[in-house]
């Protein structure tokens, strides 16, 4: 499909007084201290159209900072069509904006708008947040009929359109099902699905493996050393860890590399997380070895610059390579490549430090952004034309670059705790761990409710 994301433009005048992510604010309830209003307007006034074009405009009339962290939009539509949403610009910067879509009774459901940092002092507003939304099938659609649409191409004061502060309604009126925003998420939590799995199984030929949609690579092919063995038989699961065990006697026929693969391709918007242990030196055999340790989602290249393409990656090379002499793990967000020539279109994000031992990592991909975390920490934040637009795998794997002709056979071994994922959802690092955590206290070794596209 096509996509018009655009690149995120640069505002010369705000208005708003952004704060800090840590900055400290005392949330309260709605109230007349903290007034909140909200001004719509639409791009695409059509009472059919490709895509809602709903622009927004949030106004403190309030005493007291309103953190936006804690601002909750609703947009109410008719129908039970699924819907991706996208930020075209906002002053506020897109990769602070999010947007989920929510089911309601019978045959309505609303489009959920929040962020994830930020502040309105009072008397200012965030000026333009200019949204759209579109079908997943990019079919046309009747907007007309949605409870929150106005033809209106001059912002206005709305209240059709719902914004709640701090779990309370601030401004407008809902319609439908609205249940209170400060409910307890259902069990298992998630926007659209949940995929869980802490790799409980006996070894790569647990028929479990296949039918919880798990494949163990054996076919031929890159990426790594031309030539090389992907072997099932060195992918274990000791004490309920996937562990892949990658080695080499330095030639191409003595090449064994790993990989584990989700069968279905059925994963795109929504959060991404996994708990893996990189390592430094090998566990057995002479070090320096260019191997690379991954956690990453992709799409299949059907051809050369194919526009569908699509891959996250986390990858770490503790030996270096790619012309890097040592350690450094990797971010890369993909839009295509060819084979021959050579022609990556990418952007990546890259620290040159070790990060051997056990880390978390995290991926939401959602509003036009893609973030990686690292144990917490906003590690990478890319956006714009590598943003992925079809679905695609979750992998592990772990592989040579090429071979540096050491003698002797050596072993590396990359391994992983859990694999979790929430479509179409948005979720902190730290509520992935409390997420993780109430599984398994709950017995849960595995769940996969996310649907086939």
């Amino acid at each position: 499909m096509s996509r018009n994301f655009g690149k995120l433009l640069l505002s010369l005048s705000l208005t708003l007084l952004l704060a800090a992510v840590g900055a400290v604010a005392v949330v309260a309830p709605a109230s007349a201290d903290q007034a909140i209003r909200l001004q719509y307007r639409t791009s695409a006034p059509g009472a059919t159209t490709a895509q809602a074009e709903p622009w927004l405009r949030l106004f403190n009339d309030g005493t007291t900072t309103i953190p936006l962290n804690q601002v909750k939009i609703r947009y109410y539509l008719t129908g039970t069509e699924t819907y991706r949403f996208a930020c075209s610009w906002a002053v506020v910067s897109c990769s602070t904006v999010t947007g989920t879509f929510v089911r309601q009774e019978g045959s309505g459901q609303y489009l959920e708008v929040g962020f994830t940092s930020g502040s309105l002092a009072p008397g200012q507003n965030t000026s333009d947040m200019q949204l759209r939304f579109y079908r997943a099938d990019w079919q046309t659609f009747t907007q007309s009929d949605d409870y929150s649409y106005g033809p209106q191409t001059a912002y206005s004061d709305w209240e059709k359109i719902t914004v709640y502060v701090g779990g309370e309604l601030a401004w407008g009126e809902p319609t439908g099902s609205d249940p209170d925003p400060t409910d307890p998420p259902t069990n298992p939590p998630g926007g659209s699905g949940v995929l869980f799995d802490d790799f409980t199984y006996s070894g790569p030929t647990d028929p479990l493996l296949g039918q919880r949609g798990w494949t163990v690579r054996s076919s031929s092919g890159g990426p790594g050393v031309p030539g090389a063995t992907w072997s099932p038989s060195a992918v274990s699961f000791p004490g309920g860890l996937l562990t892949l065990d990658s080695s080499t006697n330095g030639t191409a026929a003595g090449t064994v590399q790993t990989e584990l693969s989700t069968t279905a391709r059925k994963f795109h918007e929504g959060t991404y997380a996994a708990r893996v242990r990189f390592s430094d030196a090998p566990t057995s055999g002479p070090d320096g070895e260019h191997v690379v340790q991954t956690f990453f989602t992709i799409t299949p290249l059907a051809y050369n610059l194919d526009p569908n393409y699509g891959e996250l990656d986390f990858e770490y090379l503790p030996n270096g390579g790619w012309g890097e002499p040592s350690n450094i793990l990797y971010a890369t967000s993909w839009e295509t490549y060819q084979g021959e020539p050579w022609q990556a279109v990418n952007t990546h994000t890259a620290e040159r430090t070790s990060f051997a031992g056990w880390h978390d990592l995290v991926i939401q991909v959602s509003g036009g952004r893609m973030k990686y975390y690292v144990d917490g920490r906003l590690f990478a934040d890319h956006g714009d034309i590598y943003y992925p637009e079809t679905p695609m795998w979750i992998m592990f794997n772990q592989w040579f670059i090429d071979l540096q002709g050491a003698t002797g056979t050596r072993t590396y071994r990359q391994q992983v705790d859990y694999v979790y994922h929430s479509k179409n959802e948005v979720v902190a690092p730290a509520d992935v761990l409390g997420r993780v955590a109430a599984l398994r206290a709950a017995g849960t070794s595995f769940t996969d409710t996310v649907p086939s596209p």
